[in-house]
């Protein structure tokens, strides 16, 4: 490729001038287009500061346009102001301080909406900076790493001036140009830039291996970039048959890739390509996707296309926030009114994803600042903050204490499932402020503190003796909607025998009687199958414990259909194990005589057991062998 490049030289000669030459045809006023992330053109970038630097009054107010910024931004710098004026579609670190103090512009726009922006002479291109492999055989370079909007902005710049970059990996798909639509060629080597891996901490490891169970086989998957999405990443490594269609390819992706994981063989559309618009990697990642078949980069009016999206079956995006409200609409652009980063391409895949066949939208978010000091899961979004995704965006919401699915339930419920898997010393503060907006019951029991705290290591997966897949896990203070359906679809005959009274009502007040409790007091372990998104209670046991005796009352229940299938069974099974763990001596229990299936299945189970008749009722002590 290097001897077409001297090939191209003698050919094109008009093409490979000075670099004076080169940027004195940069006017006043000029619109400069960059390169995207790590396929910006560094050399350019510099050469183009020293140009200026040089000559002062060569232009001014020319307007630098960039989607996201990795490398040297010194066109921000104040001392540039006359020379430059920045404007950026996504905010990162090397910008964020000049927009926030009105030295740079930021514009707030969909990442699939952009190139229209630029075929439809809204936003006009009059130079364009970028960076490609060397040319082929053909007379083509590819763009490499960074198609995105760069394809758009090239196609529309009266002027494109190009890095031929050894290090630039040609990479198959809408990539290509041909260097006679190229006005100036720059050659010169250098390293890519690299996007650094951000370790997983353990609280990002949590968040990855919760939503590693909602991502199913075969699923096509988007995933961000950052410490959250690698651990999501390296969960999914015993995955099968995955698929990518995605706005940026990270090396976790390479990874899977590499591990058989991610195969693409069961992909609606692109069948057998791990597609993406451009690339955040290292040296490595680089390495792999050059010439790699198996990969095509897509401009970002088709990787972000809602209705490309859409097309996809088992479609699974996954991103990140930097808040969520109780009811459910999320900001990942600004704190405040401070911005932060940007529309991006989130909302595109959240919505496009919320409309394919099987797609699961899914948010992760710490539930603290990175300080602890702030809770991500708030009350209302702070003012001046940008919603960045309605409530009708969100299927699930994943924090490290846990996983709650919002789809489809009322501001009450989503209410009560966001407080559940917020940080434990912010619980008290969002029951209050909940109580006061009226999203919430004014009369919501609430138990602050390790006493409360959801006991998340008693969730355990088992199969009954009839084969029946069930999680038993402890109830949580946002199950009252799942048990207020669950008792009233028990019989008659079967209420009467687990609570001995024909009372069928059961309101919000005897349902906190349930899923509002001390755990260091009571426990209560529902049986629980999921039907696609949505759980559904098929048994329950209760133990209270008496602190005299060191025994535990102890009641079951289980959904009349259920009956018979072992469920029973492995209710009372663990509430054991975990009785013996607490070092409790045994159970007690009232049963009705005419019970004799609740009878049986105390018998089974192993314990010295005596019962004393009290009219209709037996009295049983059941001691631990």
């Amino acid at each position: 490729m290097i001897e077409k490049l001297e090939e191209i030289k003698k050919r094109y000669p008009e093409k490979f001038v000075p670099e004076n030459s080169v940027f004195s045809h940069i006017h006043p006023g000029d619109r400069i287009f960059i390169g995207t992330a790590c396929g910006e053109p560094q050399y350019l970038v510099r050469a183009l500061i020293d140009y200026v630097n040089a000559n002062p009054k060569a232009f001014f107010d020319a307007e630098v346009m960039h989607v996201w910024t990795l490398g040297l931004a010194p066109y921000a710098d104040e001392k540039f102001k006359r020379n430059f004026r920045h404007n950026s579609f996504f905010i990162t670190d090397n910008t964020r301080e000049a927009v926030n103090t009105g030295l740079a512009d930021y514009s707030s726009i969909f990442f699939s909406q952009i190139p229209a922006l630029f075929y439809r002479g809204m936003v006009k291109v009059d130079v364009a900076l970028i960076q490609t492999s060397l040319p082929d055989e053909h007379g083509y370079v590819s763009l490499g790493i960074s198609v995105d909007i760069v394809k758009a902005a090239v196609e529309n710049a009266k002027l494109v001036i190009v890095q031929v970059n050894a290090h630039m990996p040609r990479i198959h798909g809408d990539t290509f140009i041909h260097v006679k639509d190229i006005d100036f060629i720059i050659s010169f080597d250098e390293p890519l830039l690299e996007f650094g891996t951000t370790v997983p901490d353990d609280i990002a490891d949590k968040i990855g291996n919760y939503i590693a169970r909602i991502v199913l086989d075969g699923d096509t998957i988007q995933v961000g970039y950052g410490s959250i999405p690698n651990a999501i990443l390296t969960h999914l490594h015993t995955k099968k048959h995955l698929g990518v269609h995605s706005e940026l390819l990270t090396p976790g992706v390479v990874a899977l890739m590499q591990g058989g994981v991610i195969d693409n063989s069961r992909k609606t559309i692109d069948r057998g390509k791990t597609v993406a618009a451009f690339c955040m990697g290292n040296k490595e990642t680089y390495e792999y996707l050059h010439d790699n078949p198996s990969v095509d980069f897509r401009t970002i009016d088709y990787t972000n296309n809602p209705l490309i999206i859409a097309s996809h079956k088992n479609m699974t995006a996954i991103n990140a926030a930097l808040q969520i409200d109780l009811t459910g609409q999320a900001t990942a652009e600004s704190i405040g009114k401070r911005f932060y980063s940007g529309v991006g391409g989130q909302a595109d895949f959240m919505r496009g994803t919320v409309l394919a066949p099987g797609g699961k939208t899914i948010l992760a978010i710490r539930s603290t600042s990175n300080d602890g000091q702030y809770s991500r899961i708030v009350p209302c979004l702070d003012e001046g903050a940008g919603v960045t995704l309605v409530r009708g965006d969100i299927h699930y919401v994943v924090t490290e204490y846990g996983i709650v699915y919002l789809h489809g339930k009322n501001v009450r419920e989503r209410a009560m499932d966001l407080i559940s898997i917020a940080h434990p010393k912010f619980q008290t503060w969002l029951i209050e402020e909940a109580k006061k907006l009226g999203y919430i019951y004014r009369d919501q029991a609430f138990i602050p503190g390790k006493k409360g705290e959801y006991p998340e290591n008693l969730e355990t997966r088992r199969i009954t003796k009839t084969g029946l897949e069930i999680l038993l896990r402890p109830v949580k203070i946002s199950d009252e909607p799942l048990l207020k359906d669950f008792f009233y679809a028990l019989s008659d005959q079967t209420t009467y025998r687990r609570f001995i009274s024909v009372r069928r009502d059961m309101p919000h007040e005897r349902l906190q009687e349930f899923v509002v409790i001390d755990y260091t007091k009571e426990t209560v372990i529902l049986a629980v199958t999921q039907r696609e998104e949505q759980e559904e209670i098929i048994g329950v046991v209760q133990c209270g414990i008496d602190k005299v005796t060191h025994t535990a009352e102890v009641g079951v229940v289980v959904r009349d259909a259920y009956q018979g299938r072992g469920v029973g069974t492995e209710l009372l099974s663990y509430l054991t194990y975990i009785a013996k763990r607490q070092g409790l001596l045994g159970f007690t229990a009232d049963v009705l005589v005419e019970n004799r299936p609740m009878m049986n299945l105390f018998e089974k189970m192993g314990f010295d057991l005596e019962k004393r008749r009290s009219e209709q009722v037996y009295e049983l002590k059941m001691t631990f062998r």
